[in-house]
């Protein structure tokens, strides 16, 4: 909600989306029809990382050890398969030219955000072809670790304008820059 509705020179549209199975995707993929975007860009929440960190990849599963915010929990349940199409790197290097700590991850896991990640995915290549998307987590806030001892989190604020360096990343470059951020485990 702290993210401006204009960054540079991309007009923000802006979605709260479900923490459920299925209705994530619908719900995103009833405001690309609605919208038509240049490009998607979904942020989750993922407890224990540091940084922010626009998602590589999602693999094609859903396994969940949790159930999500309506009882769901789908075990071993295949996808669909596709890989980010966003300027990733080019994200991460403005969220650290933002002055915060940003990495490229390598697994958007197999709860909820991996789901949505793959539906848009699924729906852009389907459907909209040339709209590009992808997916960032991003840490808890301070009052979420109130009682998880060395649990790390980043206040609102900087994840706020964590994400608007993304969008700007996004709406300069068209394909993503070259640089070297990949992971050895």
């Amino acid at each position: 909600k702290l993210v401006s509705d204009t960054v540079g020179s991309v007009q923000v549209v802006k979605l709260e989306v479900p923490t459920v199975f299925g209705k994530s995707i619908d719900k995103v993929a009833k405001a690309i029809e609605a919208e038509r975007p240049d490009a998607v860009l979904c942020i989750g929440q993922a407890g224990g990382r540091f940084d922010l960190t626009p998602e590589r990849v999602a693999i094609n599963l859903d396994d969940a050890r949790i159930k999500d915010n309506e009882g769901n929990q789908p075990i071993d349940v295949t996808i669909f398969a596709y890989f980010a199409t966003l300027p990733i790197k080019a994200m991460v290097q403005n969220m650290r030219n933002a002055g915060l700590p940003a990495s490229v991850s390598n697994t958007a896991g197999t709860f909820v955000c991996n789901h949505l990640m793959y539906g848009v995915l699924y729906t852009l290549a389907k459907n909209y072809p040339g709209v590009r998307g992808g997916f960032m987590h991003v840490p808890f806030i301070p009052s979420q670790v109130v009682n998880r001892p060395a649990a790390p989190s980043m206040n609102l604020q900087d994840i706020a304008k964590g994400i608007e360096a993304a969008i700007a990343a996004i709406g300069e470059n068209e394909s993503d820059i070259v640089a070297a951020e990949g992971a050895t485990h």
